[in-house]
């Protein structure tokens, strides 16, 4: 056989990335709904439908600073007791002249009714006077206290905002599975909800093994490597929406590593280990979850999937309350792409977030590019618009293991276990990742 042909059938002994993953996300189940005050709201996910219990705006209230009239009176459509014709401005030759019969504020309460001819001075906010249908804003007048002069005609409805106009009554605000905003808090509080029924935000513990681990701050020697996946999968645990606590290094010792786990399970909705996944002899987290123990399977399963970088990954639980734990390879490119592909839409699925997977779109490819044959790979790479629309892919140099590659890359090339070169000009998928947290 052939190189090619000898790859070919190690590939096809592999499990497909898509099952892999349906298999594991079928096994997890979102976390169970807490009532929260809205102030501790952001950040999680809503568990249930919000719709809106009152009316916003609640009343008729200005828009803007100004003088709250009847549009008749300043159009010139009527001539009741206070119209005082003025000599400039209105369209016509005219300006208006208004009686100002009082002041209101945004804190302003009694009802009060508008006659032909008069207006009130209201601040933005303020209820409106019945019969109020404009607000002239105050650099369209003279600024007068007891009487105004109006110089600029605006059209009826102009500054002011109605009862419910943005927002009914019954409005659907918000779905199961919508991630609580900033702004979303600020729709919820506008409409009278002072607490919302969401899915708590994931724990998720990071453990790091190797007897070779060293923690930061140094340089790595022979026989020595600087831990870096524990503090970048903690990283990328708390940009997911986890709250993320990294426990640091565990050496290649059986009793300390389940020792380890076992405490962990007490604060733990997920843990996430990185390093020991393959079959070599130092894979020491392999050997110690997966082994076999009275006749029954290991905690954890390991399988051999087709990806690339790492393709192997374990998932389980342990346990006495079955926390699910994702085991990572030790490479740290491998270690967060692996994070990306699997630990993240754990993460989702747990918080009840929907989707659980990044947005992806088809992007022009700009540069030819191999592939492993039988393996999908994840490549960092920038992803940008194109003037007129769609998107442009340029791949980052040094493939899919390389830091400073990861991160400056705001997509992941995605190349499907068929592909083997994708030329310059041919379209391809690419996962959007997002910065903005």
């Amino acid at each position: 056989m052939t190189a090619t042909a000898d790859a070919e059938a190690a590939a096809n002994e592999l499990t497909p990335l898509a099952d892999y993953l349906g298999s594991v996300l079928r096994r997890l189940r979102a976390l169970p709904p807490l009532d929260l005050d809205l102030t501790q709201a952001y950040g999680n996910v809503l568990a249930e439908d919000v719709a809106a219990p009152h009316s916003y705006p609640a009343f008729d209230q200005a828009a803007v600073d100004g003088y709250a009239a009847r549009w008749e009176d300043i159009s010139g459509g009527s001539r009741g007791p206070g119209y005082v014709p003025a000599p400039s401005g209105i369209p016509g030759g005219r300006s208006i002249r208004l009686n100002v019969v009082g002041d209101l504020g945004a804190a302003s309460w009694r009802p009060v009714r508008l006659t032909p001819g008069s207006c009130f001075s209201v601040a933005a906010g303020a209820p409106l006077p019945i019969g109020a249908d404009v607000v002239v804003p105050v650099e369209w007048t003279d600024q007068g206290m007891a009487a105004v002069e109006i110089f600029r005609a605006p059209k009826r409805g102009y500054g002011v905002r109605r009862a419910g106009e943005e927002l009914p009554a019954g409005t659907l605000l918000a779905r199961t599975g919508t991630y609580v905003s900033p702004a979303l808090v600020a729709v919820f509080a506008a409409t009278g909800i002072g607490h919302v029924v969401v899915r708590p935000s994931p724990r998720v513990v990071i453990v790091a093994t190797g007897d070779e681990l060293v923690d930061v701050g140094r340089g790595s020697q022979p026989g020595q490597v600087v831990d870096t996946n524990s503090h970048a999968l903690t990283a990328a645990a708390a940009e997911a929406g986890a709250l993320a606590y990294r426990v640091g290094i565990c050496d290649d010792d059986p009793e300390a590593l389940r020792g380890l786990l076992e405490d962990q399970t007490l604060r733990a909705d997920l843990i996430i280990t990185t390093g020991g996944t393959g079959t070599g002899p130092g894979d020491m987290v392999r050997r110690i979850l997966s082994r076999r123990e009275g006749g029954r399977a290991g905690p954890v399963t390991f399988t051999e999937v087709a990806l690339y970088p790492g393709t192997a990954l374990g998932f389980g639980t342990v346990g006495a309350e079955e926390v699910p734990v994702v085991c990572l390879p030790g490479e740290p490119g491998a270690a967060l792409i692996g994070f990306e592909v699997l630990a993240r839409p754990a993460i989702q699925l747990l918080a009840g977030a929907e989707p659980v997977f990044r947005p992806s779109v088809r992007a022009h490819l700009l540069e030819t590019v191999s592939s492993p044959v039988g393996l999908r790979e994840f490549r960092p790479a920038h992803v940008a618009e194109r003037r007129g629309g769609g998107y442009t892919v340029q791949p980052l140099a040094g493939g899919p293991f390389t830091l400073s590659g990861l991160a400056d890359a705001n997509g992941l090339l995605v190349l499907g276990e068929r592909v083997t070169t994708a030329a310059a000009g041919s379209t391809v998928d690419v996962l959007l990742l997002d910065r903005r947290r």
